[in-house]
């Protein structure tokens, strides 16, 4: 009875923290259009109810934006938030929308609209003693999940050893980085790679918007014999037509959607047939509200789902998805700060029951790299 009564309450919003970390690599990691990577931004959001209750979310910037994202958060978006009901969550993602809709429709703009948003889900989904996974549908908790190698400058011999240790690590199926300036090595790369894992192996390739069209449907066509799970954002995400002729000429799957920032550019991109594996990424494009709504989008069209990094928090809403494939484990990876990262056993991971989405940072840990 006491937790029927509190939960008809109205719980106000009381305060927003956010943080804003440089948070080193194990490594430097490289790709073909960001470099060489050694670090990466984190920023991070509490929100407290009146009853006390806190809600955590967090989203990231490589190389530059982080400063920006927490400025939109501290400076704009904690005047929408303070004061308002904590469980109206599209309402007040509506009311962050509108808020920063003049300052831009993507970028900085969602990413810090997502970091509240998972911070207000994570809250309802504390208050009401259920992991979110449960609350978005609960389809299957148990994911299958693949490592997402940054690892274009690596040598064939460490590429290959690279995979070795991600099989000792749990994992079933593997993501390389292509798109170096010699197309040739690329071939070969994964040539290399399809004999070390065996043909069965599920084996996704990432161009990181390397390539025109033209390229793309060059290279797709000369990947095609090492059977790809995938082939990943082979050009701009803006280049929605070229890419619908690379889904359609270049004869392998194309994965993207990392790069999209709105449910709109979703919408448009699975409408011209431009995305074959569909790939938000829960920290910028609005948060889990947004999430969900792609998730539905790609089911209508019957079209797999997938996802772009921060698998700890993406795993809640892949475990309500029906149509989800492979969720990636990226490499900037939050495990070393959390109380309780998330376990991989041979191949898959198991959404948490803990209530929200259970994760909790050490912020004494993470204190040496706040900005």
């Amino acid at each position: 009875m006491v937790g029927k009564l509190r939960w008809s309450m109205t719980v106000r919003i009381e305060q927003v923290d956010v943080g804003l970390y440089k948070v080193p690599l194990s490594h430097t990691m490289k790709d073909s259009t960001h470099g060489d990577m050694s670090d990466f931004e984190l920023i991070t959001v509490r929100i407290i109810d009146s009853d006390g209750a806190q809600g955590l979310g967090y989203t990231y910037g490589v190389r530059a934006g982080g400063a920006g994202i927490w400025a939109l958060i501290d400076r704009y978006l904690r005047d929408v938030l303070v004061g308002e009901d904590a469980d109206r969550i599209e309402f007040l993602w509506q009311r962050m929308w509108w808020c920063l809709h003049y300052a831009g429709r993507g970028g900085p703009v969602t990413s810090a609209i997502s970091a509240v948003d998972i911070a207000l889900w994570d809250l309802f989904g504390r208050r009401a003693s259920q992991p979110l996974w449960k609350i978005f549908g609960g389809y299957d908790p148990v994911v299958p999940i693949y490592a997402g190698g940054i690892d274009l400058g690596l040598s064939t011999e460490e590429l290959l050893a690279q995979s070795d240790r991600f099989q000792s690590e749990g994992f079933r199926a593997i993501k390389m980085k292509v798109g170096r300036p010699d197309s040739r090595e690329d071939v070969a790369r994964v040539e290399a790679m399809r004999e070390h894992l065996g043909d069965t192996f599920p084996l996704m390739a990432d161009a990181n918007m390397r390539w025109s069209a033209d390229k793309a449907i060059k290279m797709a066509r000369s990947l095609q014999p090492f059977d790809l799970l995938w082939l990943e954002e082979p050009v701009i995400p803006d280049d929605f037509e070229g890419q619908a002729r690379v889904v359609r000429d270049g004869g392998i799957p194309i994965a993207a959607g990392e790069n999209w920032h709105t449910v709109y550019e979703f919408s448009r991109a699975i409408s011209m047939g431009a995305v074959t594996f569909v790939e938000p990424d829960v920290c910028n494009v609005g948060g889990y509200t947004v999430f969900n709504k792609i998730a539905a989008i790609a089911e209508a069209h019957n079209l797999p789902l997938t996802s772009h990094g921060v698998h700890d928090l993406t795993v809640h809403s892949l475990a309500a998805a029906p149509t989800r494939t492979y969720m990636e484990a990226h490499g900037f990876a939050m495990g070393d700060y959390m109380d309780e990262a998330m376990p991989i056993g041979d191949g898959f991971v198991t959404a948490p029951d803990r209530p929200g989405h259970g994760i909790d940072f050490d912020f004494d840990l993470l204190e040496p790299h706040r900005i």
